[in-house]
């Protein structure tokens, strides 16, 4: 899988975009990406001179700007403002249709998309979407006040499930999950970006710089896999017995992913 240094976040953080004076701040928080949000962080009164900041300020090198959705009257004027920035991707929150996607590049251009799972319309037809974009995340709170249904992870499972396997499918860089509202509480934010690392998301959206390191922990492979695989790595080709246990390669594959993944979040912890 192809590497892109304007998608491939772990964990990426959430700037009003209205809040100039916190750019600065969120590019040296730690966070790989910083995504200035010209959707919910904004009032719907402020979205033109929110989306005017944007256009006539500095910005981080690795900045995402997440537009507002399709079908609001800002959609348009949103769209046509990021083909002319200087932006690492494009975030469409309310993802539905890989032709929205694909009326959206009309105006992009080869600028990455990342698209939001937001609803029951977008997770069915989350695996064309998924061939149209560069990227998957997944708006777990939206999409549960689609449904109806708990925030609760059984009541999510198979959603998160198959935007996983779209995008693998598709063999984009694996999903990004969506935010958790707490940033008081990092066992929990931890917790929850261990749980999406077991279901094979690569990332987690976040919404206060003290969100970032609990996400990196949780995303980073226990050390007794890092050693496990630091062997397995070195236990040369075909199939070998090591520690009692056959190691082919299939087995390498997972230790190599481990060690990637260890290293990836590694090159992004934030400042002590």
């Amino acid at each position: 899988m192809p590497s892109n240094s304007a998608i491939d976040f772990i964990a990426p953080l959430f700037v009003p975009g209205n809040r100039p004076d916190r750019f600065a701040k969120a590019a040296a928080s730690g966070a790989d990406g910083v995504i200035l949000d010209l959707e919910d962080a904004v009032a719907p009164g402020d979205k033109d001179a929110a989306r005017a900041t944007i256009a006539t300020s500095p910005l981080p090198a690795n900045a995402v700007v997440r537009i507002n959705a399709q079908g609001t009257r800002w959609y348009d004027d949103d769209v046509k403002a990021m083909g002319k920035l200087k932006i690492g991707s494009v975030m469409l929150p309310k993802a539905e249709s890989a032709a929205q996607i694909s009326a959206m590049r009309k105006s992009l251009g080869s600028l990455p998309v990342i698209a939001l799972i937001e609803s029951a319309e977008g997770l069915a037809n989350v695996r064309e979407i998924a061939r149209a974009v560069d990227r998957l995340a997944f708006g777990y709170i939206d999409f549960s006040a689609d449904l109806g249904c708990s925030m609760d992870r059984h009541a999510l499972l198979q959603a998160r499930s198959e935007i996983v396997l779209a995008s693998r499918l598709a063999k984009l860089t694996p999903a990004l999950e969506g935010v958790t509202p707490s940033f008081d509480n990092p066992v929990l934010v931890e917790e929850d970006a261990r749980y999406a690392a077991s279901m094979g998301f690569g990332g987690k959206l976040c919404i206060h710089p003290k969100q970032i390191a609990p996400v990196l922990k949780g995303f980073r492979p226990a050390q007794a896999d890092i050693d496990w695989a630091t062997k397995i790595s070195s236990s040369g080709d075909g199939a070998v017995s090591v520690d009692g246990m056959m190691v082919d390669a299939p087995v390498r594959l997972r230790a190599a992913r481990i060690l990637a993944v260890a290293k990836a979040c590694d090159a992004v912890a934030p400042p002590k």
